[in-house]
């Protein structure tokens, strides 16, 4: 038999355990990461115990959306559940992109439990040199 010993994960147990499962109409939060790594935003999301065929990740013009399913794990009949804290259900998160990245050539990695998604800025959202020309009385600036 184990002991637990932790009487705030006890609670938030309790608390996972009142509101219920995610579902799809009203899933749980996920863990994430952000930040920006060179040229390109760096998003990780914890989904542990989950399959890379229960994530579903969408662009709709600047809002991603990640949506995720942890199933149970079938268990034999004979197998009497001792403890339970890892959640089940449905897991989302939506982040709203800014108009700098290009979520046209976006990549998608799932390595251990961590989905990595990574967005490239877009070219037109670089630094530049911007170069004046002289002559004739005006100045003109290209970009």
């Amino acid at each position: 038999m184990l002991m637990r010993t932790d009487p705030f994960r006890d609670l938030d147990r309790l608390a996972q355990q009142m509101m219920g499962p995610g579902t799809w109409s009203k899933p749980s939060a996920m863990p994430m990461d952000a930040y920006r790594e060179a040229d390109q935003y760096v998003v990780a999301f914890d989904l542990p115990g989950v399959s890379a065929d229960a994530i579903d990740i969408d662009v709709e013009r600047n809002m991603l959306t990640v949506k995720a399913e942890r199933r149970p794990v079938t268990k034999a009949d004979d197998v009497q559940m001792e403890l339970s804290e890892r959640p089940l259900g449905v897991f989302s998160r939506q982040i709203v992109l800014a108009d700098t990245l290009d979520t046209e050539h976006i990549q998608a990695d799932y390595d251990a439990g961590v989905l990595t998604l990574r967005i490239p800025i877009a070219e037109r959202a670089k630094p530049r040199k911007i170069s004046i020309g002289v002559g004739s009385g005006h100045r003109e600036i290209s970009g």
